[in-house]
């Protein structure tokens, strides 16, 4: 072969690599000068990066760098690299035309002339951030895992142990019981009180390490959670301090969840309680509620499909990462000694797993926390479910003394009624205009604020179908300025003190009068 046939050979094959690899799409291949400018551009750079070859041609490669990279120099330290050592190989964000970002493996290589003088580099760059994304979301389904059996095992301990410290409890509260009865000595029977509080309040921590472990009976029903959390919501007000400031924010139409209620309550009363004690000098407490569909694994190990979400945000001192990760240990807690027993948020998390559901929470330092419930939404109609076969009357119960509230709310619970309750009339009124239903008003009269008597009236504005029942201590009505006589007219009374029999009497009144 003549020496010219060669050099047309060589030729043809220069010719055909340089075809192959502008056309080569899975890579972006293209050559930089010394400086650093793109001197050639293929399918694959056009592809990944947006741009066309007339575009960037000419332009310093260091454009596809984020912003944080160039300040920091990586361009120019990745070609010094490459000369020094013969390769720069890394991987890390790089911008597309259209500003968005993709996760590159990247390879420069020098390129040197016979003479070993440097005439410019080979640039090669893959996408690869797909493959990075399927990775950290294997990781954090590895992290969720090992998070799920730490917390299994942790479980089974815990509620081994507070089973056989419940037996050992029961033989000591007994004995203290029979000793109570047999001891006459004021000194003796004080020091057995102070023993038998103790016992007490053993049990109820005991309670809570089998919540934590998923050990505790549950009586499980399908229920409206918007209706519970605002039938709760005087407790959880009174659980606040002043200075702080409490918000409900409820979505409409929520699908029920099936919850155990008062383990429900219990839980939402702890995490107001860790929201108050991480706000020392004030701030905003938010409990909200959502529905959620999410995917697989997207909170914690929780299979896709339709949750319930109640959230309890706060404005305050937040937690950090190493925290957070601990927060649901039993007798974790960051508050000083005697403050805290670390068992409310476990009792939590082991009230929400055993109801099917998850815990997730979000957090930095300085910013707040919101500790989030997932519950599995149940299938069906929200009022037919909530309220079980046939829907109960819903009653409003109004009182600004806690434990007549409580008592009657009570009551009225015996005899079937779904009861929501609240402290004052003004806060009647908000649950009135945002809770639909209510067919009873059951108010005392005499209260700071808003009378009872101003309640029913303000209450029959917007409702007129509304049937108000009013409660005081003056007997009859007696006692009322001639005004609040007349007032209470068109309205059922019921004298304080009553009893059910007498709640029933009024009620059936109610119910031929409607």
């Amino acid at each position: 072969m003549s020496s010219r046939d060669s050099v047309e050979t060589v030729t043809d094959e220069g010719d055909r690599l340089r075809q192959f690899i502008a056309g080569v799409t899975d890579y972006a291949i293209y050559m930089l000068t010394p400086e650093g400018r793109v001197a050639s551009w293929n399918a694959g750079a056009q592809r990944f990066k947006g741009y066309h070859a007339d575009e960037i041609i000419g332009e310093h490669f260091s454009r596809f760098y984020t912003e944080e990279d160039r300040a920091a120099g990586v361009p120019a330290y990745a070609l010094r690299h490459a000369v020094e050592t013969g390769k720069f190989e890394a991987e890390g964000w790089r911008m597309r035309k259209d500003g968005s970002r993709m996760w590159a493996h990247g390879v420069i290589d020098p390129i040197r002339n016979p003479m070993g003088e440097l005439i410019g580099f080979a640039k090669i760059t893959r996408d690869i951030t797909e493959r990075k994304a399927a990775a950290e979301q294997l990781e954090k389904t590895r992290e969720a895992l090992f998070q799920a059996q730490k917390l299994e095992a942790i479980g089974k301990l815990t509620g081994g142990v507070a089973h056989d410290f419940n037996n050992l409890l029961n033989v000591v509260g007994n004995g203290l019981a029979i000793l109570q009865r047999r001891l006459q000595d004021p000194a003796d029977r004080r020091l057995l009180a102070t023993m038998d509080h103790a016992v007490r309040r053993g049990a109820t921590l005991t309670e809570q390490l089998l919540s934590f472990a998923r050990q505790q009976p549950m009586k499980q029903e399908a229920r409206d959670l918007n209706r519970v959390i605002a039938g709760f919501e005087p407790v959880l007000r009174r659980a606040g301090r002043s200075g702080l400031e409490f918000e409900t924010v409820l979505e409409t139409r929520l699908p029920p969840a099936r919850i155990d209620v008062a383990q429900f309550e219990t839980a939402l009363l702890n995490l107001l309680v860790n929201a108050r004690d991480a706000t020392p000098d004030g701030g905003r407490i938010v409990i909200s509620t959502q529905w959620r569909d999410l995917a697989e694994r997207e909170v914690g190990v929780l299979p896709a499909g339709r949750y319930v979400a109640v959230s309890v945000q706060d404005t305050g001192a937040g937690m950090p990462p190493e925290v957070i990760a601990r927060a649901v240990e039993p007798f974790f807690t960051t508050k000083d000694i005697g403050k805290g027993t670390g068992l409310g948020l476990s009792q939590v998390y082991g009230m929400v797993q055993q109801s099917g559901g998850d815990l997730a929470i979000q957090s930095q330092p300085g910013e707040g926390t919101t500790v989030t419930l997932f519950f599995p939404a149940s299938d069906g109609d929200t009022e037919a479910q909530a309220n079980g076969p046939a829907a109960a009357e819903r009653v409003l119960v109004v009182d600004d003394q806690p434990d007549v509230l409580e008592m009657a709310g009570e009551l009225l619970r015996t005899l079937g009624f779904d009861v929501l309750t609240a402290g004052s009339g003004e806060q009647a009124l908000e649950l009135l205009k945002r809770t639909p239903g209510v067919q009873l008003l059951f108010t005392d009269v005499v209260m700071p604020g808003m009378s009872g008597v101003d309640l029913a009236r303000k209450a029959k504005a917007f409702a007129p179908e509304l049937k108000v029942l009013l409660a005081s201590g003056y007997a009859g009505g007696h006692g009322f300025a001639r005004d609040d006589r007349d007032q209470l007219e068109g309205f059922q009374f019921l004298a304080k003190p009553f009893q059910l029999a007498d709640l029933v009497q009024k009620l059936r009144v109610l119910e031929r009068v409607d």
